[in-house]
């Protein structure tokens, strides 16, 4: 097996795929029309994408062309990704000598001329952003034997990402939403026989003497029929998707503390009774959003053209019609995002990310209420 010759160019490509791939998380993007190099993605890494480049570029021109191509391909990746800042690492492995890197200086393209595994100690910028990767070049094996090493560590890591993908995405079934569904219902029901509103509906008077309760029972309460009929509707079409997305206790956990944000800048804005699940509901979307941010590899074009404009759609309509309580609507909407950055994204968001979460939904609703209490509101 060791007979077999393996070009030193490639053998280091195959080096490099196997740091990012297997150690570092990216993955492999398609780049229809390119050759001769590979692109990798992982949008948590200081370096968005990586390129290893193996075609010869003889000359500053034809560096020039491939900077120019690099350029566009990344804008094109910045919207398909919903990113804001797009960072790229292009690791050439056969750059001819008549190129000079040193006539090119991009602010968000950083270029490498790797020939040996000890050419990336030349770059402080590689260096800085993967510190271990020299420690992580170096392998006993040699040949073909070094290539099947690499490429099985490789197909390992890649079905390992299909196992987790095929974990959250797969449709599970939506029982809590199912139990939401009921008790508000079961709610509506009650009331057309004993008028639960002044019981039980979200008002500022009432919460600031002491019935706090009504934060979250009036959220629960429809007006009418088809207020119910609306707010299940949707609370059916979301939540069935966001429910098998996070999993029951991070969805229930979402949805209550969005129905809370909500009220709380509702009794902030406004000094009337309210009800309705239309501010939990608007959390849910504001998760979907939150965590199709982080899926954006397989969501961006659902979020952005189902997602986003539908929540743009039905918070103009809350401005336009009266009777409608458009701050339940936005206070949700913050409230599912930063509840859904506080129980965290499976398989994507860090501890120091949830903390943040928690701290600033917590800063949210005690200074509304502090706010709420001292009369500011």
């Amino acid at each position: 097996m060791n007979q077999i010759t393996i070009a030193e160019n490639e053998e280091l490509v195959m080096k490099l795929l196997h740091y990012f791939i297997s150690l570092k998380g990216y993955n492999p993007i398609i780049i229809h029309g390119v050759q001769n190099e590979i692109w990798l993605e992982n949008l948590q890494e200081d370096y968005k994408i990586v390129r290893i480049v193996s075609n010869y570029i003889h000359n500053n021109e034809q560096f020039k062309s491939d900077l120019f191509k690099t350029k566009v391909l990344m804008k094109n990746i910045k919207k398909r990704t919903l990113s804001f800042k797009m960072t790229t690492l292009s690791i050439f492995v056969n750059l001819g000598d008549n190129v000079h890197l040193e006539d090119f200086d991009e602010d968000n393209i950083a270029i490498a001329n790797v020939k040996t595994e000890d050419d990336l100690n030349k770059y402080q910028f590689i260096t800085t952003s993967f510190p271990d990767i020299n420690n992580n070049m170096n392998f006993k094996e040699k040949g073909l034997e070094l290539f099947l090493k690499l490429t099985k560590d490789i197909n390992d890591k890649n079905e390992g990402d299909a196992r987790m993908s095929e974990d959250v995405f797969s449709m599970k079934k939506p029982i809590i939403t199912y139990i939401l569904i009921a008790i508000n219902v079961i709610m509506f029901i009650i009331s057309m026989f004993y008028n639960l509103l002044p019981e039980l509906a979200v008002n500022r008077y009432l919460v600031t003497h002491g019935e706090f309760y009504r934060l979250i029972t009036g959220t629960f309460l429809h007006a009418n029929i088809v207020h119910l009929i609306f707010n299940m509707y949707a609370l059916y079409i979301i939540g069935m998707q966001l429910e098998s997305f996070l999993g029951k206790g991070k969805y229930l956990a979402v949805y209550l503390l969005s129905a809370l944000a909500g009220s709380v800048l509702s009794i902030f804005m406004s000094s009337g009774f309210s009800v309705g699940a239309s501010g939990a509901i608007f959390g849910l979307m504001g998760s979907l959003i939150y965590f199709g941010y982080h899926y954006r590899v397989y969501l961006d074009s659902v979020i952005k053209s189902q997602i986003i404009p539908l929540v743009i759609i039905n918070l103009l309509i809350g401005f336009f019609i009266s009777g409608i309580d458009i701050w339940a609507h936005i206070g949700g909407l913050i409230g599912g995002i930063l509840a859904t950055m506080a129980v965290g994204v499976k398989y994507k968001s860090t501890s120091f990310e949830k903390i943040n979460g928690w701290i600033l939904y917590l800063i949210y609703t005690v200074f509304i209420l502090y706010m709420v209490f001292n009369g500011l509101g």
